[in-house]
Order: C-alpha cells, then structure tokens, then sequence
C-alpha cells in the first residue's frame, strides 16, 4: 500500500515538472484520493474546488481590458459616422446652394453678377471641411490603444485593419466629391466670367452705336446755313422743356434784349426766358402769366408791357433797361410801344446767373412751373450791355441789319435743348414774310 502511494505522489510530480517546463508555469500539487481525476483538487469534505492563479487572475485581467477596449473602439467608430454623415449633409447643403444660384435680369441689360464673392465662400466651405476630413483620419489613426500586459510583457491593440481601411475609403470618397466640386465650381466661374465678357461687349456695341447715333443727329441739327439760322421749338406746356444758354452774364448797369417769337398759347404765353442768380431767381425775368399783360421783372421788380405776341406768328421783341432811375423801353416789331421808370432802379444786375429759354425759375436753373411755361417758338435771342438806338432795333426788325448781342449772342453752340425741346434750321427773314 505504501508503494502504491510513493507511486502516486511520483507520477503526479512527474506531470507538474512537465507542465512546468512546457509553459513557464508553476503548479501546488495536493494529494488526491485513489480514483479522483488528476488535476481536480477536493477539498476537506470531498466537494471540488477551483485552483485560483496569480497567472489565471492576470489573463481574467487581460480579456476583460480587451473587452472593454473593443466597446470603445466601438463607440468611436459611431462617432466617425456621425461626423461623416454631416459631413455628407455640408456637402450636400453646398451643391444644393450652387445649383439654386439664379442671375437677375431686367429690360436695362444689367451685367450678370460677378461669382467671386460666391465661389470664394464655398471655396472656405470646403476647405473647412477637408481640413475636418484630415484631422478625422489623424484621429482615426490615433485611436485609443490599450496597454495590456501578459506575463508581464506589453501588448499593443490597434484598431481593426478592415475598419481603418473603410474609414479611409470613406475619407478618400468625401475628398474626391469636394475636389470635383471644386473643378464644377471652377468651370461654372469661367462660364460666368465668359458670358459677362460677351455681354459687356454687347453692351459696349450697343453704346457705340448709340453715340454714333447720336453723333450723327448733332451733325444733322448742326447742319444749318449760319450757326444763327436755328429756332427752338417748345410745343408743350410742362415743366422739363427748356432751353440754356451756356454763357451767363457780366455784371451790367445796362442792357437790351431782343428775340423772335411765335406763340398762340392762351391763358398767357408763359415764359419765354428768365434770368436767376444766386439769392435772386427773378434777377430778369419776361412773363406772361395768365390772363395778365406781359410783364418785365428786374430784381424781382415788375413793369407791365404793352406787348401782344400770342396770334401765332413771328414777331420781334426788344427791351431795354437802365439802372439810372430804372428807366425801360418796350418794342414790338421794329416799334416802341411803351417806356416807363423806377424799375429797380440804381440796381445792378448781378453776374454769374443762369440763362433759360421757355421757364421761369424758381431756383437757379430749376424748379419750374408747367403753368409758367412758355409754349411756341423763339431764335435770335441776342443781349447787350447797353441801351440799343431804336434804329437798331428797326434794322434788327425788318432784317436789314444783322447785329448779334456783343454779351450773349445767338449761335448753335451756345444753345443747349433739354426735355424734349428741339432746335431746327430757320430763316426768320424768310419764314417771317410767308408769314405775312
């Protein structure tokens, strides 16, 4: 029997010297009654009980770290895919908002809207996101890794190798989308910038061809015999047809003014020309308003003339005037008429004003009133810095003489036409007696 037992005990430390060998490992042998399962160790009462390791608690250790690194990996491969799918949404927001890009147009031919500003903020955009896309992949490749230790020797556990590969094969499709839109929004910018240039050269031919135009009217309207042989015709009564005289006036103690008219407008023939300064829109004005006679106002001044100019053909006008004790004389057709005094007198008329033809104004060179408008036609509007001889005035009458204003004289060029307003080619002289 005790053989038997010294056999036992041999043969079970022969199997732990073996195990020890083959895995590094040490065992605690317990005696074990005959007929139990070698490696099975019973306690006092016979019931079986585990053998607990420093070696089996460390490996416990390991799984269960392994585990826990496996669920973090996990929960960070779900946020990948939330990060990724807005991502898609940003991208899908920018092809939304270039294809919803629309060009205003309108009947003035408006140039399409320069594209710089647009693309460049999608250009941010994108460079937004592909700098997001960059440090996700860095990210991707610096996932958590648990140090784990078997045995006591460290272990590494790196994101799985297919998940890596599919994070960056979404990393690399994301990437070619941005670049191909980039290369749509790079060609859309060159379509723009093409049609903007063909449509500024449309523009620009279309000006060309209006200048030209225009320039062939201007000859056209300056075409007359003499560059006095001209009328101005205003054949409403509104207030934005006029006519300006581009010279203004010296400061005068002394003047004549003289024209041709052609009116029947009734109440009043209007305006035919006004005189305003600065501090003074009435420095000269010639008016008939109304059912009231025609008026000459001189520094706001006024003196009733008795003139009768509205049966529809030419007739010429002279007034003249002097500061000394405001004296004024009236001439209709080569006739004096009428004389008067104490117009303004003593006053000087002041330089630096505005001449218009056909309004009277109530600023310097505006604000008119359509009820003071003149209607008909006016030519050779001539002033002078002094009082004409009434034989002047009657060689200025029957054409025998030609005496343009040494202050304003009446000349194509010194006459502009605004509103509608016309200048034509006339020969009073000749208009005047088929008149007659």
């Amino acid at each position: 029997m005790l053989t038997l037992v010294v056999g036992l005990l041999y043969l079970v430390a022969g199997r732990a010297v073996r195990s020890q060998d083959a895995t590094g490992s040490r065992f605690v042998c317990n005696a074990i009654p005959p007929g139990a399962e070698p490696g099975c160790g019973y306690g006092p009462t016979g019931n079986r009980v585990q053998s607990s390791s420093p070696v089996e608690d460390e490996l416990r250790n390991t799984i269960i770290q392994l585990r826990e690194t496996i669920l973090q990996q996990k929960e960070t491969i779900v946020s990948q895919q939330g990060t990724i799918k807005e991502l898609n949404s940003k991208l899908a927001r920018c092809e939304a908002g270039s294809r919803r890009k629309e060009y205003g147009k309108n009947t003035m031919g408006d140039l399409p809207r320069d594209p710089g500003e647009t693309i460049d903020q999608l250009g941010k955009t994108m460079q937004s996101l592909k700098g997001r896309l960059e440090n996700l992949e860095q990210q991707s490749l610096r996932l958590p890794i648990t140090n784990v230790s078997t045995a006591g020797v460290s272990a590494l556990t790196p994101l799985p190798p297919e998940l890596r590969e599919l994070l960056r094969q979404r990393l690399g499709a994301l990437e070619t989308q941005l670049l191909r839109k980039v290369a749509e929004l790079e060609e859309e910018k060159s379509q723009l910038y093409n049609e903007t240039a063909a449509h500024r050269q449309r523009t620009e031919s279309a000006l060309n061809s209006l200048l030209e135009r225009i320039t062939e009217l201007e000859k056209n309207n300056n075409a007359f015999k003499s560059p006095e042989d001209f009328k101005v015709s205003l054949p409403l009564r509104t207030n934005y047809l006029y006519g300006r005289i581009k010279k203004s006036l010296p400061e005068m103690y002394a003047f004549t003014v003289c024209m041709w008219l052609k009116s029947s407008a009734s109440p009043g023939i209007g305006t035919p020309f006004s005189y305003g300064v600065p501090g003074q829109a009435n420095e000269i004005v010639l008016i008939e308003w109304g059912n009231n006679p025609i008026e000459l106002l001189v520094n706001d001044k006024v003196a009733q003339l008795p003139l009768s100019v509205s049966d529809g053909r030419w007739h010429h006008i002279c007034i003249t005037w002097t500061t000394r004790d405001g004296f004024w004389e009236a001439y209709q057709d080569g006739e004096r008429l009428g004389t008067g005094d104490n117009l303004a007198p003593w006053h000087p008329i002041k330089p630096g004003g505005v001449i218009i033809l056909g309004q009277e104004q109530d600023i310097v060179g505006g604000r008119f009133d359509a009820t003071q408008a003149f209607v008909g036609e006016l030519s050779q509007f001539n002033m002078w810095d002094r009082v004409l001889r009434p034989v002047d005035i009657m060689g200025l009458a029957n054409c025998s003489a030609y005496m343009p204003g040494n202050v304003v004289p009446w000349i194509d060029a010194n006459v502009e036409v605004f509103g509608g307003a016309t200048k034509a080619a006339l020969e009073i002289c000749e208009d005047r007696a088929f008149d007659s």
